[in-house]
């Protein structure tokens, strides 16, 4: 993947990537988890927004694993 700016647009995306799903099938408040998201992939997914300087931590994600408050903390970090 090339080097992008951190949108919600590439948050969507990125996480839709490791679910397998369309972007647009993902519901901002739904659970990650129970999507079938795991702590691994979660890791590579803070390792992909590291990497495109964003701070943001495991625990972060962990604690409220919804894509509308991942948003909120990629993007804003």
């Amino acid at each position: 993947m090339s080097e992008q700016s951190l949108t919600a647009e590439r948050v969507r995306a990125d996480v839709a990537e490791v679910l397998g799903v369309a972007p647009e099938e993902l519901d901002g408040d739904a659970d990650l988890l129970d999507l079938g998201l795991d702590s691994v992939r979660v890791m590579g997914l803070v390792e992909r927004w590291r990497a495109a300087g964003a701070e943001v931590e495991f625990p972060d994600l962990a604690e409220q694993p919804e894509l509308a408050h991942w948003t909120a903390l990629v993007v804003g970090s």
